[in-house]
């Protein structure tokens, strides 16, 4: 190990310590309890995934951006790249892009031609993901990607339809009509569809406004809301937005504490949807961001906020709920995990997004129980060693483990020093994984809207049987794009011998609560989740 290396990862590990120490002294935080494990899976995936998705096939789609000069993973069969509009590399047989098999950890080469670098995307609802814009020559690209098996030769597919506007540090979410919707990006404060289905581009005063003396309205959080409207926020300001009608329809109050989206960037999630209540008040948090100005002056290394907010957008009179996380973070990533907690890993103390802003990785995650009481509701994770800032993603696996990839907080992949260009890939599996868990043995693989189904449960304790489908995000810049977990109204199981159960329940009413899409389907028993089934909603 080279001595800028071992003198990082001192720092990290003193950091580290001095975390802990402040956890201990801190009476705001009442639960202090390292759980969970970590695990690599692949030593060198080659690329440092700036975007990650989970499919179907339980793969993973990894994509880094094109314009950084050679990966460390060559594409097969001496396939290049030619490119004359790359700003590093014109000729290039490297990758940029791979799929990772969940059940080998194999890495596959994929080809995409057109630079990624801070796009968006989105699943479809046959399984395709939507890939859209990037820098230079990928500012008005739509690529897609169908999945295929682990073994399978599926690849990227660069579309002859461009964008209505060139996007860069957009996000996008699915619709109830099948089309996505595509929200910002740098110098453009306007949203568009694609399909775009003879519709243009539309300006949204939102984002225009939220802009500010180093941009914090991009990527912004984007989350369908259960009456057909969309909770949109950029900075610390938000709106309930009519996507039909393509207009604002209610100003929420400014969210405290500073700005919360790139290059300042907390993470947000919709919290989980329920069934038992109909679905209604949906409630919406946004947890961390860096201090206005550690962007502009990264030398400083500002302090991140520690803060959360937590808004019920449909209700009368919504108005912003804060509360403190354990540690302060920016750049983290917020996961829906199948018992309906939320994993908050990834991200640095001090700084802001950017290349070489990132000061002090925070190793430790932190749990956070939506249903806890306010003050109650953090608890501090097993930390790991490997960190994690600018350009680190987080998606759910279907066995109910995190995938952590990513981190490169440099304009070139840099293998050595403090916060080397990360090319490994982790597993964290939350203490739930400990327990006996439950088993799926037969679901529909199809769920009609509003269709009474039943599932077959063996393995799992008698009494609450939860049934709750979780999308396959699209995670890239501490934002998981079309993140979303419903809980079903599922019955009193049934015995149905052998020690196995029958649970019946509704798939979700509409296409509003559940887009049309492929969903990991969770048994989860006394707060233990199965391995998903992957079924089709729509």
């Amino acid at each position: 190990m080279g001595s800028s290396m071992a003198t990082g990862v001192v720092v990290q590990l003193l950091f580290f310590g001095f975390q802990l120490v402040a956890l201990l002294m801190s009476g705001a935080v009442l639960q202090v309890e390292a759980q969970g494990t970590w695990e690599i899976l692949v030593e060198n995936a080659g690329i440092a995934s700036m975007h990650t998705a989970i499919t179907r096939f339980n793969t993973a789609v990894l994509l880094d951006r094109t314009d950084i000069g050679a990966s460390q993973l060559a594409l097969p069969n001496g396939e290049c790249r030619n490119d004359g509009q790359d700003e590093s590399l014109q000729h290039d047989c490297t990758a940029h892009s791979a799929v990772l098999d969940l059940g080998t950890n194999r890495i596959r080469p994929l080809f995409v031609q057109t630079d990624t670098w801070c796009s968006s995307g989105q699943f479809r609802d046959d399984g395709t993901l939507v890939q859209t814009g990037g820098d230079n020559d990928g500012y008005s690209k739509i690529r897609t990607f169908t999945p295929c098996p682990g073994d399978g030769d599926c690849n990227w597919v660069e579309t002859d339809v461009p964008l209505v506007e060139g996007r860069w540090y957009a996000s996008n979410a699915q619709l109830p009509d099948g089309t996505q919707i595509l929200v910002g990006g740098r110098n453009n404060p306007t949203v568009e569809f694609v399909p775009a289905n003879g519709r243009g581009a539309t300006y949204v005063p939102l984002i225009g406004n939220a802009n500010d003396g180093q941009a914090d309205n991009l990527y912004p959080y984007v989350h369908l809301l259960p009456n057909d409207q969309i909770f949109m926020f950029a900075n610390q300001y938000s709106i309930l937005f009519d996507w039909k009608r393509v207009t604002a329809v209610k100003q929420l109050p400014k969210l405290p504490g500073g700005p919360r989206n790139y290059p300042s960037a907390g993470s947000s999630v919709l919290l989980p949807l329920s069934a038992y209540i109909d679905y209604a008040l949906p409630e919406v948090v946004v947890c961390g961001g860096a201090t206005y100005g550690a962007f502009l002056n990264p030398g400083a290394a500002l302090p991140s906020t520690a803060s959360c907010g937590r808004i019920a957008p449909l209700s009368e009179g919504a108005n912003w709920q804060m509360e403190n996380m354990p540690l302060r973070r920016n750049m983290g990533d917020m996961v829906l995990l199948p018992d309906r907690t939320v994993l908050i890993v990834n991200g640095a103390a001090n700084g802001a997004q950017g290349w070489g802003n990132a000061q002090n990785p925070v190793l430790t995650p932190v749990l956070y129980n939506p249903h806890g009481a306010v003050g109650r509701r953090f608890q501090v994770l097993t930390g790991t060693n490997i960190a994690r800032v600018y350009h680190s993603t987080a998606n759910l696996l279907p066995d109910g483990r995190v995938l952590i990839a990513g981190s490169n907080t440099h304009q070139f992949y840099t293998l050595t020093g403090y916060l080397a260009t990360e090319l490994r890939i982790e597993a964290y599996s939350p203490a739930y994984l400990r327990g006996k868990r439950p088993v799926i043995a037969y679901a529909p693989g199809e769920l009609a809207y509003n269709a009474r189904f039943e599932a077959r449960i063996e393995n799992a304790n008698p009494g609450v049987i939860e049934l709750n489908l979780v999308s396959a995000a699209y995670s890239t810049h501490s934002f998981g794009q079309g993140q979303r977990l419903i809980q079903l109204n599922a019955a009193a199981p049934a015995a149905a011998g052998g020690g196995a159960y029958t649970v019946a329940a509704n798939a979700p009413p509409s296409a509003v609560i559940a887009p049309a899409a492929y969903y990991m389907l969770f048994a989860v028993s006394e707060g233990i989740p199965s391995i998903a089934q992957w079924v089709h909603v729509g």
